[in-house]
């Protein structure tokens, strides 16, 4: 309250209530100071916004990696016939729940390969937590005799079967060590393949008594002596040709120069 001069009625002052920070500070000011928020807030988004990624690269790479989250729940084995589907699980030996980025898919691949009746394997994966694998299996190409068993040999001259019975439909293969000398396997397998469905129908048995020392027993008693495992089909064709041919031996091992006795 304030006393007038000349002693008249005393005056009353005004107040006005403001918003400390809004209403007190000039217009000026308020249009700086929310310029100024909103550069600090500009500023430090990329940085929220890459933490926030970063943040969210770190879970995603500990849920695929790190986790079982995306681990190995089950495994499918496809090809299979010679070898049981768990006997190719156990040969892989992957744990369950192994993170199923973090495989080493060749090493598993290598492990089923490792099977004797396994010519190839090949590993992929399935996601989410799925393992697939496809088995080539060994073809069998003739049967080696030993003693009261026969081996199963395959293209390559690897043993890969143990039968106590000999399978009717293969060729069969006399040499004295079929697992310490797969190459002389390898090379008279290569001769049975080269073989005419005429001579296949004759043969008794393939005998391989060195390197250059293979030859065939045909039905009736004759004897082909075919040396070395090389030019297999001009020997083939020369051995059908003489089929016909009166003698008990027929030696193709140089097939420009053949003989009869």
């Amino acid at each position: 309250m304030t006393v007038r001069p000349g002693g008249g009625a005393p005056e009353r002052r005004r107040w006005t209530l403001v918003r400390a920070g809004s209403d007190a500070m000039p217009s000026s000011v308020r249009r700086f100071m929310r310029r100024a928020r909103r550069r600090r807030v500009r500023a430090a988004l990329p940085w929220a916004v890459g933490a926030a990624s970063l943040a969210v690269l770190g879970l995603l790479a500990w849920a695929i990696f790190g986790s079982s989250l995306l681990g190995v729940r089950a495994i499918a084995v496809d090809g299979t016939s010679l070898v049981a589907p768990d006997e190719v699980r156990a040969a892989a030996a992957v744990r369950s729940g192994a993170p199923l980025a973090r495989l080493d898919l060749d090493a598993v691949a290598a492990r089923v390969g490792a099977l004797p009746a396994v010519e190839k394997a090949t590993v992929t994966r399935d996601w989410p937590g799925g393992l697939t694998i496809v088995v080539l299996e060994r073809t069998a190409e003739a049967v080696v005799p030993q003693g009261k068993r026969f081996l199963v040999v395959d293209r390559f001259g690897v043993v890969f079967q143990d039968l106590n019975r000999r399978p009717a439909h293969l060729p069969l293969l006399r040499l004295a060590d079929p697992r310490g000398n797969p190459d002389a396997v390898k090379g008279a397998v290569a001769v049975i393949a080269a073989l005419s469905p005429a001579v296949r129908r004759q043969l008794v048995d393939v005998s391989v008594a060195g390197p250059a020392q293979i030859s065939l027993k045909l039905a009736g008693g004759r004897t082909v002596v075919w040396g070395d495992a090389s030019r297999n089909a001009d020997k083939a064709t020369v051995t059908t040709a003489l089929l016909q041919r009166d003698g008990k031996t027929i030696d193709v091992s140089d097939p420009e120069v053949v003989t009869i006795r």
